[in-house]
């Protein structure tokens, strides 16, 4: 029999951590922990408020499913209980460990998948004046990291890519507007990054308004974040986006992050692979997809004041795989 226990935890972040939705200073996640008495799985996952969710909804709904986790609830019939969302994940990810460690194998083996390997990883600089942007940037790379994620969204973002350029030549750049443009800028906010040497702009437009997308002429691959959540979500972005960022958390667990990367993938899409502000027990899992991605952005735990214990190992912006006393 499986016992179940979920709590929330707040994370402090380094300073603050600001997008064109707003700022925080905390990450606030939820850790869901399985055991039969002998062994542990665990999972973590950052609920979002764009997509509706809180902390106490999560925990709810995963309590909620404590009597079918008693009675042997699997991950493969988990997708059927829960939609794709932060409390899917917890909870997939939790069983993926508990069973791994039940069966005395990796978690990767477990899944039929590569063994996670050494990536580097995008490092955030978060959305601010051009000179604050500038500064940031300046010291990111000047730390030894060679790829930035660059928030924009706001008026003033020409200014703020130019900035940043200029303050650190040598970086390679993502931009990520977390749908902050619109129609009527999109085409100017393009040229700039484009200019600039931009490799891959993130969500210009929100989602529900991302038709644009299918007749702007770009010399920039552009990636969907907040269009794309799960495989029922693949259909609609042909045509306007590139390449997919696969998020734990959005795709409602590691299971579907599988399948939806296998799919993406035949329909010709680039893949990212990204995470919330969170610690290393969310990035753990994120990692399998990791091996194989064409971009990587997994440096939440970077953003933190601390991480947990058995943390993963970063160098620089090269992110190592777990250890199993974390996660797998």
């Amino acid at each position: 029999m499986i016992s179940l226990a979920v709590r929330r935890e707040s994370w402090p972040i380094a300073g603050t951590f600001t997008i064109s939705r707003g700022s925080k200073t905390e990450a606030d996640v939820v850790v869901v922990e399985l055991t039969d008495g002998v062994v542990f799985g665990r999972g973590e996952c950052t609920p979002y408020a764009r997509y509706g969710e809180t902390a106490a909804g999560v925990i709810v709904a995963i309590e909620r499913l404590a009597p079918q986790i008693r009675d042997g609830l699997d991950r493969f019939s988990l997708q059927q209980v829960l939609p794709a969302g932060a409390a899917r994940n917890a909870l997939d990810c939790a069983l993926i460990d508990l069973e791994a460690k039940r069966r005395g194998c990796p978690a990767h083996v477990l899944l039929g998948l590569a063994a996670a390997r050494p990536r580097v990883t995008a490092y955030t600089i978060s959305l601010a004046s051009p000179d604050a942007m500038a500064a940031a940037a300046a010291a990111a790379s000047g730390a030894g990291r060679p790829l930035l994620k660059v928030k924009l969204g706001a008026e003033g973002d020409s200014q703020r890519i130019a900035a940043v350029r200029l303050a650190a030549p040598q970086a390679e750049l993502i931009v990520d507007a977390n749908e902050g443009w619109r129609a009527d800028n999109l085409e100017t906010n393009l040229a700039a990054c484009t200019a600039r040497g931009v490799r891959l702009v993130e969500q210009p437009l929100p989602a529900a308004e991302d038709s644009a997308l299918a007749v702007v002429a770009r010399a920039i691959p552009v990636c969907a974040d907040e269009s794309v959540h799960d495989r029922a979500t693949l259909a609609a972005l042909r045509g306007k986006y590139d390449v997919i960022n696969i998020k734990l958390d959005k795709a409602g667990g590691l299971t579907e992050a599988i399948a939806l990367a296998a799919a993406a993938r035949a329909m010709g899409f680039g893949i990212m692979v990204g995470c919330m502000i969170s610690t290393s027990l969310s990035i753990a899992p994120a990692l399998l997809l990791a091996s194989d991605a064409q971009f990587v952005d997994l440096d939440g735990p970077l953003l933190l004041k601390q991480d947990r214990a058995h943390a993963v190992r970063f160098e620089g912006s090269v992110v190592h795989p777990a250890s199993a006393d974390l996660w797998g």
